[in-house]
């Protein structure tokens, strides 16, 4: 019953900005930390950004560079991913993650729950 639903993909321009928004759906859930990964053709799906539940705490992949901002809305449990100076490396479908474990929050095996994705396109 639970279920995870991005929104906010699309085509933009290199430089651009995007914000992908994920949703609850179904049974409430607890959660330990929640995470965007991302995924492009002939790659292996790679974190991304993750945030833990709790107190806010954050962490980026290290190509993001200071460029996406991670945030959460408990009330909503909702959780977003805010994009800046996208660039066409960038491209991939990118998808939302829950877990309840205690476990590391930049291993995709961690996560338990999974959208479906949303696509991020960013063209030159």
């Amino acid at each position: 019953q639970v279920e995870l639903v991005e929104s906010g993909g699309g085509l933009v321009q290199a430089g651009g900005s995007l914000k992908l928004s994920c949703a609850t759906s179904g049974r409430a859930f607890p959660r330990r930390f929640m995470g965007w990964f991302r995924q492009a053709p002939g790659k292996e799906r790679e974190f991304v950004a993750g945030v833990f539940w709790a107190d806010g705490t954050a962490a980026y992949a290290d190509f993001v560079e200071g460029r996406f901002t991670i945030f959460q809305d408990k009330a909503q449990n909702m959780v977003a991913l805010q994009m800046h100076a996208l660039k066409p490396e960038d491209t991939a479908i990118y998808y939302c993650a829950a877990s309840n474990r205690v476990v590391s929050m930049w291993l995709r095996t961690s996560y338990d729950y999974w959208g479906q994705g949303t696509q991020v396109t960013v063209s030159s």
